[in-house]
């Protein structure tokens, strides 16, 4: 390090400690040259990660936003608020692992679909909902279709039958309803 007093470019650590908040350590250094002493602090460098919004913005990633639409996802939800919590930290995690600190609002949202689909496929439906912006029932439909055949691929539900697939769904968001889902398409919003 540079002595601020002569120029020189070497030194000795006289003393090192961390500081209170335990975010640097402070050093005591001694110029090898005119021998005066000096203070430096040594921090880790935070790169922030960045999203890359559709519209081309970028703004932070921040931790709470993410959080909060969880949350809302996951409104009376058999889903603790631990879940959740670790949820987002894994999230987060994988997104620090990534040597691009630039990341797509896409990559964002198919990462955290991904999660939710293994932790509560209602959650699942509401934040591909938004995310995706469905504008009707058929694409709930699609999005529904989607979850049932995957899980009929991975063994775990059977797959319902090609006839009518609208009316297992009905069935499951209105359930002791009969659903007439042609009347259902035309409704106003």
């Amino acid at each position: 390090m540079r002595c601020p007093f002569c120029g020189h470019l070497e030194d000795k650590v006289v003393d090192s400690r961390e500081s209170r908040e335990g975010d640097s350590i402070r050093r005591r250094r001694e110029c090898l040259s005119c021998a005066r002493r000096f203070t430096s602090y040594e921090r880790v460098e935070e790169v922030p990660l960045v999203i890359l919004k559709k519209d081309s913005r970028r703004e932070p990633f921040d931790r709470q936003k993410l959080m909060k639409g969880l949350l809302l996802a996951c409104q009376k939800r058999p889903v603790s608020l631990a879940r959740i919590e670790e949820l987002v930290g894994d999230i987060q995690s994988r997104l620090l692992e990534r040597p691009d600190r630039e990341i797509r609002s896409r990559d964002l949202g198919e990462l955290i679909m991904d999660e939710l689909k293994g932790l509560d496929q209602v959650a699942y439906v509401r934040f591909a909902s938004v995310y995706r912006d469905f504008k009707d029932l058929p694409d709930f439909v699609k999005a529904f279709e989607g979850l049932v055949h995957k899980e009929a691929a991975s063994g775990r539900a059977p797959a319902p039958p090609p006839s009518e697939p609208a009316k297992p769904l009905a069935q499951a968001l209105f359930p002791g309803e009969t659903v007439d889902m042609p009347a259902l398409k035309g409704r106003k919003k």
